[in-house]
């Protein structure tokens, strides 16, 4: 897999201190292209891909499907995964996912 360094810019934070770790740069593991795909299948190939990689990953996933900015964080929650960041840039959605367990 190839690694990739992305900046942070994302808009989910708690508060200040959690805002400020939003500059820091992350490495993903793998890139997602969910492009094109509707509900629920971003979630079903994000669920298959992080199966086959190591605690600590990240995943970036990028789509065009708006379900995602609900799904993706529900999903994080009830699968027990880390959701680092969600936005949207135009008429994508991208997320970074981290796998805690």
């Amino acid at each position: 897999m190839k690694k990739q360094e992305i900046q942070k810019s994302h808009y989910l934070f708690k508060n200040k201190k959690e805002k400020a770790k939003m500059t820091e740069q992350v490495k993903v593991d793998l890139v997602l292209d969910l492009k094109g795909l509707l509900c629920p299948m971003p979630i079903v190939k994000l669920s298959q891909a992080i199966k086959d990689l190591p605690v600590g990953a990240v995943i970036e996933g990028i789509a065009t499907d708006p379900g995602v900015m609900a799904d993706v964080p529900a999903w994080a929650k009830t699968s027990g995964q880390e959701l680092i960041s969600i936005e949207q840039r135009d008429k994508e959605y991208r997320f970074l996912i981290k796998k805690v367990k």
